[in-house]
């Protein structure tokens, strides 16, 4: 491949408004667009650095730190991957949407790659003051598959316990969406009678029963152009599934009260904590809906599933509903924080939280605020059987940084196994022990 073609190619990816950098196989950057300058170099060098080291700071390959690599998938598959990964960039590390696609000779073989990147906008791996936050590997996971189906009409059902977030997931995937300029309508099918949900979603004609003054319009109509969020669909009783379907299978609708079709034009999200699956089989959910609705799960993982996140939220939460500015929890407090068992997940955790910074006079939220009215003070047990053990009290960090030691001198103690015994991935344990010892 000529330098007269790269400098062709990199004319091409200039003119393009997402940021994108050429990589030959052995993982450096030949070259990269106005755009990733722009975004992703903090006015430094690129050309000539490896595109690990630039992008997470490994002195190791992706796939060598416990990250899937695209550039690796794409070589051995000979195809465009895709992949998300946490990026390095001037304002921190990011959430980034990453595409290679391999580039081909004249004969056939590949010589470059380019590698496009799309800063993910709807979730944060830092503490942010609303939307999405999170870095776990259950939390990644379900970010990709967000990404994955926000651009399309597919109906989407987000399975998991109360209180993990869903209608934000949903918001999320409205707002990756073709249709973010449209409306967001959220409707809790909890507690509906049929008069209401027919009124509520489809609307009436003035006169259509008594006091209907007016034309109301319908969350349906409401929705168009936008999506329609049915939060708690395992709660709507039978006879108002047999509704909902057909307004899914027709794509039309017509007001109480009313003589005329309308159609709709709306993109379905559907949230519940229920086993849709099992009501499916007791015959307490139509079979035909469920399939209708249930195109592209995502499960929104429990607390206890991204416990590694829970420091992250709590400093988010804390900004998000104290009454005061810039205040801090104590390491005791966040340690205490992380040891809990959430069963009404963030939402139980936000609620302490609030709870603790009405109680907090000080700078610091600190672990008698939150344990004053708490409704249980469940200890770490990390004392047995001869296992890890402290004679004191240390901060969080200090915390973590011994323990992995112990962790790491264990037998048997490979990447791969120490990341699975800890319930993160092994990018975040590799990251952990770089800023600890140095590896293990």
């Amino acid at each position: 491949m000529t330098s007269h073609f790269l400098s062709e190619l990199l004319s091409f990816l200039d003119g393009l408004p997402e940021p994108r950098i050429v990589m030959n196989a052995d993982y450096r950057i030949v070259a990269a667009n106005a755009a990733y300058l722009r975004e992703f170099s903090g006015g430094k060098p690129i050309a000539g650095r490896m595109c690990y080291e630039v992008s997470h700071h490994f002195d190791v390959p992706c796939d060598q730190a416990g990250e899937s690599c695209p550039l690796r998938q794409s070589m051995e598959s000979g195809t465009p991957q895709r992949v998300l990964h946490l990026h390095h960039t001037p304002r921190g590390e990011e959430h980034v949407d990453v595409e290679t696609t391999p580039i081909r000779d004249d004969q056939g073989q590949i010589v470059y790659f380019v590698e496009t990147m799309r800063i993910v906008r709807q979730a944060s791996s830092r503490p942010a003051a609303q939307g999405l936050v999170g870095r776990s590997p259950a939390f990644i996971g379900m970010l990709e598959k967000v990404l994955r189906v926000a651009n399309s009409n597919a109906a989407v059902l987000l399975l998991g316990e109360t209180g993990t977030g869903k209608e934000l997931v949903a918001h999320a995937i409205h707002e990756a969406s073709a249709r973010e300029e449209g409306p967001f309508v959220a409707v809790d099918c909890a507690g509906m009678t049929e008069t209401l949900f027919e009124s509520e979603l489809f609307g009436y004609e003035k006169g259509a029963f008594t006091g209907a003054n007016h034309r109301k319009q319908g969350l349906v109509e409401a929705a168009s152009g936008g999506t329609l969020f049915l939060d708690e669909i395992g709660e709507l009783p039978i006879t108002l599934q047999v509704k909902l379907l057909r307004l899914l299978e027709t794509g039309t609708y017509r007001r109480v009260g009313g003589l005329d079709w309308l159609p709709a034009d709306f993109r379905l999200i559907c949230a519940t904590h229920r086993d849709l699956r099992a009501m499916v089989q007791a015959e307490t959910f139509r079979r035909d809906l469920y399939f209708r609705i249930n195109t592209f799960p995502i499960h929104t993982p429990a607390l206890h599933e991204r416990a590694e996140d829970i420091p992250l939220l709590a400093i988010s939460l804390l900004e998000r509903v104290d009454r005061k500015t810039h205040r801090q929890f104590s390491p005791a407090a966040l340690t205490w924080l992380s040891s809990r068992r959430y069963s009404g997940n963030i939402r139980e955790l936000r609620n302490l939280i609030e709870r603790a910074t009405l109680l907090a006079d000080g700078a610091t939220v600190d672990l008698k605020n939150l344990t004053e009215m708490a409704d249980d003070i469940p200890a770490i047990e990390i004392n047995a059987s001869g296992a890890f053990q402290l004679a004191e009290v240390v901060d969080l960090a200090t915390l973590e940084k011994r323990y992995l030691d112990w962790v790491k001198n264990q037998p048997g103690a490979d990447l791969a196994t120490m990341a699975g015994q800890l319930g993160v991935s092994q990018r975040t344990l590799y990251r952990k022990l770089q800023d600890g010892r140095g590896g293990c």
